[in-house]
């Protein structure tokens, strides 16, 4: 798994930018995609996948260690869906 500083030195080098520039880079890419979630419910990486906001339903559940149903209260999570690109190159479909 690559860290901040591996990803802030390869952005850096492919990009011939200084490391300053490339964690800049990096990081208000960071604040406008959460801005952007936040306020449209959604942000686009283009080749990468989307953030999208989404509301859960108040539903019943199980206590797992009782069995004992409890109540689960609706909220609102954040979910990445790749891109269809990026899965296949990562794992590509199996042939028929």
């Amino acid at each position: 798994m690559m860290t901040k500083p591996q990803i802030v030195a390869h952005l850096a080098e492919k990009a011939e930018i200084p490391k300053k520039a490339a964690v800049a880079v990096l990081e208000e890419l960071v604040t406008l995609a959460t801005k952007e979630a936040k306020s449209s419910g959604q942000f686009v990486v283009p080749g990468l996948g989307k953030a999208v906001k989404v509301n859960r339903k108040a539903r019943t559940g199980r206590n797992p260690q009782t069995g004992e149903a409890i109540k689960i209260p609706a909220k609102t999570v954040v979910k990445f869906r790749l891109a269809k690109a990026f899965k296949d190159a990562v794992v590509p479909p199996k042939k028929k």
